[in-house]
């Protein structure tokens, strides 16, 4: 089974569910969400493109 197909299973399923909710909620929050754009920014650099 293909890692994708593993990860849109779990995704569909209750548990999966309850997991994306807890994401969406951490990363609505306005301080998570500044973390969330300094780890992306290190990765990605400020432009959001790959270095």
């Amino acid at each position: 089974m293909s890692l994708f197909k593993k990860v849109a299973d779990f995704a569909s399923s209750p548990q999966g569910r309850k997991v994306i909710d807890q994401a969406k909620k951490y990363a609505s929050d306005p301080k998570n969400k500044e973390k969330i754009d300094q780890v992306k920014n290190k990765f990605f650099g400020k432009d959001g493109k790959s270095h």
